[in-house]
């Protein structure tokens, strides 16, 4: 249990604010007691985030008065950096108009959502740190089997063929449940890159990384899928963002440990061997994390008809956004060690102090997202990130490190505006599938980008060129979202999905929708 207790002296404005209910991150109750103290005022949850809550406010003999919280959020919501944070914010008046504090969505959860966010977030660690190895390693095996810049350009874009393997997975959490699933994609990453770890060529480097492409695709498209269909109307696009801050969080892990690489000449391979070490908080997180209300109430089996438009809109962008995004993320350390001469430890401090700072641009887009509007904030850093991104390889010195930083930053507030709207424009039975081909969609953008990066940097012996050529498709995806995209802020996914309005739905019971999370296993 956490919370404080303080006696203070208070005036008669500031002890009306402290025996008015709150409502900010908990709305409260006041409730009779037969406390000790006459004057003694207890106030509960009636909405929030906690597992329990109470407040007491107790005036003193000697004119003080005496004020005690108890909090207890519930278990997997990261506790030891939550509790400093809720209690700094109980410490405080609440803001007018029951505004939230910065750091916390624009809508209270209730305390499964909360568990449930709490969870996926840890589960993303592991899927940035997968989902990155690859990328940052490639130079170093190339190294070791002795291939050219075409070639890592090659293997890259084949890992990407892994991607029709999401689709398969993602298709089968629609009839089979997200949690099962997210625990299947998950184990299968690690090992995956246990594999790779031991690897005797090439090709045994590629084929695993195929395998784990698609199954990190399905696990982290399931992640965005249980909080959308967990979190409410206003807060999807905070849980997205939150899910983008640990899964960096756990692309971060793995430059921390990319010096080791350049130890030796097969040191790389230490690397893919870390995620077995991350196999117990799989375990228990998955254990812990309950199957999606909305996929374990009544709905509709449908089929993809009608809903085509939609797939349509959603995999065309994401294909334009990767033909840039694959090369920049896939290519980068090869430029910087080739083209700017870093090394193993430049370059993870280059990625460190350049990309940490987009944390920034993902809380702020999220906030945005949910508060202003999806599609502004999403066009907007879309094409001014892009731009960025694409100078850093035209620029040097403190140019190319200020164009990288300040890119990533505008950038990043694109990926919680934009992927938001995977899961919220489909119904819960093509959920899964549609985001599947999705995904499948943004990896050929991937490949193509990679495959014409390869050819553009052999014909121009120029990066920066190259990048600035594919940096035409985002900014087309830019006008496409300002155009096209339909907004969803604060919209129930059954508003937007009209199919999942069944009488089940309709009808479900306050305890139904706000029932607690239990171990199931």
């Amino acid at each position: 249990m956490a919370g404080f207790t303080r006696t203070r002296s208070l005036d008669a404005d500031e002890l009306a604010v402290l025996l008015t209910p709150r409502n900010d991150i908990v709305l409260e109750h006041l409730e009779s007691t037969n406390g000790e103290h006459e004057d003694e005022r207890q106030f509960v949850q009636v909405e929030g985030p906690f597992e329990h809550y109470e407040r007491r406010v107790v005036p003193l003999a000697d004119g003080t008065v005496r004020e005690s919280v108890d909090f207890l959020l519930p278990p997997g919501t990261w506790r030891l950096l939550l509790n400093a944070a809720v209690r700094s914010t109980l410490r405080r008046p609440p803001r007018a108009g029951g505004r939230m504090p910065w750091w916390a969505p624009s809508q209270r959860p209730d305390p499964r959502a909360a568990q449930v966010l709490g969870l996926c977030a840890a589960l993303a660690m592991v899927t940035g740190y997968v989902g990155t190895l690859l990328s940052q390693t490639m130079t170093f095996a190339a190294d070791e089997f002795g291939i050219s810049d075409a070639t890592q350009s090659n293997v890259l874009a084949t890992a990407r063929v892994g991607g029709i393997l999401s689709i398969a997975l993602t298709a089968l959490a629609d009839r089979r449940g997200r949690r099962k699933l997210l625990r299947l994609t998950l184990l299968i990453c690690i090992g995956s890159d246990a594999l790779a770890a031991v690897t005797p060529n090439l090709l045994g480097l590629t084929l695993s990384q195929v395998v784990n492409r698609g199954a990190w695709a399905a696990a982290a498209i399931l992640l965005g899928i249980v909080v959308a269909e967990e979190m409410p109307a206003g807060a999807r696009a905070y849980a997205i963002s939150l899910l983008s801050m640990t899964g960096a969080l756990g692309a971060g892990m793995a430059l921390w440990v990319l010096p080791v690489a350049d130890t030796g000449l097969r040191a790389w391979r230490i690397l893919y061997a870390v995620p077995l070490l991350m196999l117990p908080l799989v375990v228990r997180c998955c254990r812990r994390l309950p199957e999606s209300r909305r996929f374990e109430r009544a709905h509709a089996a449908l089929s993809m008809r009608g809903h085509y438009r939609r797939l349509a809109l959603l995999a065309g962008s994401a294909f334009l956004l990767n033909i840039f995004i694959g090369p920049v993320t896939q290519l980068r350390a090869e430029f910087l060690r080739d083209d700017r001469g870093f090394s193993a430890a430049g370059l993870s401090l280059f990625a460190v102090l350049t990309s940490t700072p987009a944390g920034l641009g993902i809380i702020a887009g999220g906030r945005l997202a949910d508060t202003v509007g999806r599609r502004v904030v999403g066009a907007v850093a879309t094409a001014a990130g892009t731009a960025l991104i694409a100078l850093q390889f035209d620029v040097t010195g403190l140019w190319m490190w200020v164009a990288a930083t300040v890119g990533a930053i505008i950038f990043a507030a694109h990926v919680p505006s934009v992927t938001v709207y995977g899961p919220e424009l489909f119904p819960t039975s093509l959920r899964g599938r549609a985001n599947g081909i999705v995904s499948i969609t943004a990896m050929a953008g991937s490949v193509v980008g990679l495959v014409t990066a390869g050819v553009l940097v052999d014909r121009y012996d120029s990066f920066g060129t190259t990048m600035t050529l594919l940096a035409i498709a985002p900014l087309a995806m830019a006008l496409l979202i300002a155009l096209r995209f339909p907004e969803t802020a604060r919209r129930e996914l059954e508003d937007l999905n009209p199919d999942d309005k069944s009488p089940a739905i309709a009808t479900a019971s306050p305890q139904e929708k706000t029932s607690p999370v239990r171990d199931s296993g």
